[in-house]
């Protein structure tokens, strides 16, 4: 399955909305870094102060109270305890600087606060926690520890699920210690908000996108629309030499190449009319000096000589009108217009039939392609004894189908046979009296129009003839 889109107003749309989507990756993910650092640093903050607010109330308080007061403070991912012994040994403990900040707020010796962040003696697999400290170890195996007062100040839950993101003891004046453990903060998800914002910004930079190139690619089209209809032949004014700096160009280049090829055209056309009309008058001199000779014999080679030389001279003047320049291009009943030719070339004698066909509408300059279809069908009328005609539509060409029940023509010669004053032996022999530029005209005309002809055998036997034409 194709996904990129064939157009280039959706192809630039589409390479936009990727572009779009990488930037907002980019940007989430920066964004997202930002923003959990900067609640991570609030959360550290507020688990600091609740630390010293904490260890204020407890040396200003009775100790009958500190259980109370710590149950009371436990909730959510903050735990606290207090114990014999502190929950980070001497060697365990990092965080110089948080060290000194909590000592200087709780007004204590640096050796009094034990810091760890994002692990310390807190190890182990998620939800599978254990202290470091050894003595706590045989603490927990008798069942909790107990505070200084003998009383056991363990909490069955045990602490939050997960590695602890802050670990704390801090001797207080009394003498025990309290442990704290904070577990991660619980960032808050993005939400719908910023999936609206993409979206908004996905479909906006795409809807600007599509229709910035449409807008933009409109010299485009009418550059190809151009080029097409010179393909076929059709007359049109030159492209504006307007707008932006390449189209512009592109523009002024296509105008330049257009009046060069006709210029061309027309040079080349006007000399070979020239030449063959020049012919005239001294095959016309020729032949009247030929009625003056005695020999019948010679006489008549002679003017049989000169006739075929006449008639190749009418041929290259018929294949070099400008009839294809000159004749305006209109919607054209191409059925209609076959089917007469048909009945024409019945009326003259030739065994020639006419299929039933759909009504087909063309633009195409009539008489052209008239004197094409003409010669392809009085070819099959006379070399194949009998031929049929067809008008098809098949995707965006119509095919005009011409059979006839002839010997064909070798494999070898099927393209051959469009090259000017090219004569087969055989069934297409001098003594049909062809000049051998019928077909060559054909083609021609059929690729002034933006198609072509072409030639194969028919395995039952016979030429099929295929004119294909554009719609």
């Amino acid at each position: 399955m194709r996904l990129m889109p064939k157009s280039l107003a959706g192809r630039l749309a589409a390479l936009l909305i990727v572009t779009l989507v990488v930037a907002q990756v980019v940007t989430f993910a920066l964004f997202s870094g930002e923003r959990v650092s900067a609640f991570y640093s609030a959360y550290r903050e507020d688990v600091f102060f609740r630390l010293v607010s904490l260890v204020s109330l407890l040396e200003e308080t009775p100790p009958d109270l500190h259980r109370r007061l710590v149950a009371t403070t436990t909730s959510g991912n903050f735990r606290a305890t207090l114990a014999r012994r502190p929950a980070i040994g001497p060697d365990e403990a990092s965080e110089p600087r948080l060290r000194a900040r909590l000592a200087g707020a709780m007004d204590k010796a640096v050796e009094d606060v034990r810091v760890t962040v994002s692990g310390g003696p807190w190890r182990g697999r998620r939800g599978e926690w254990r202290r470091g400290d050894d003595d706590d170890r045989r603490g927990d195996r008798r069942g909790g520890r107990r505070d200084d007062d003998g009383r056991d100040n363990d909490d069955r839950r045990g602490p939050p699920r997960g590695p602890p993101w802050v670990t704390a003891s801090i001797q207080l004046e009394n003498g025990p210690w309290l442990n704290a453990t904070a577990g991660p903060p619980p960032v808050p998800p993005l939400g719908p908000a910023f999936l609206a914002s993409f979206l908004a910004s996905a479909i906006a930079v795409g809807a600007v996108g599509a229709l910035g190139v449409r807008w933009a690619s409109k010299p485009l089209n009418k550059l190809a629309d151009a080029a097409d209809r010179m393909g076929r032949g059709e007359t049109f004014e030159p492209l504006p030499e307007s707008g932006p700096r390449e189209t512009q160009q592109a523009n002024i280049a296509f105008n330049q190449m257009r009046e060069r090829i006709d210029r061309f055209v027309r040079d080349r056309t006007a000399m070979l009319a020239a030449i063959a009309h020049d012919l005239r008058t001294p095959i016309t001199s020729l032949r009247l000096r030929a009625e003056f000779l005695e020999d019948e014999e010679t006489k008549e080679k002679v003017l049989e000589t000169l006739a075929e030389m006449q008639a190749m001279a009418e041929a290259v003047l018929a294949f070099t009108r400008g009839d294809a320049e000159s004749e305006e291009t209109r919607p054209t009943d191409v059925t209609a217009l076959v089917e007469s030719l048909v009945e024409d070339a019945a009326a003259g004698g030739r065994d020639v039939t006419f299929t039933d066909s759909p009504a087909v509408t063309l633009a195409c300059r009539p008489l052209s392609l008239k004197r094409a279809i003409g010669n392809l069908i009085d070819n099959a009328g006379f070399y194949g004894g009998k031929a049929r005609v067809a008008v098809e539509r098949e995707a965006d060409e119509v095919l005009i189908v011409i059979d006839d029940d002839g010997p064909g023509i070798a494999e070898a010669d099927l393209e051959r046979v469009f090259d000017p004053f090219v004569r087969l032996e055989g069934s297409r022999s001098r003594e049909t009296g062809g000049a051998g530029l019928g077909l060559a005209i054909a083609r021609s005309i059929a690729r002034a129009h933006g198609g072509d002809v072409r030639l194969q055998n028919r395995s039952e036997g016979g030429l099929r003839a295929v004119v294909s034409l554009p719609e």
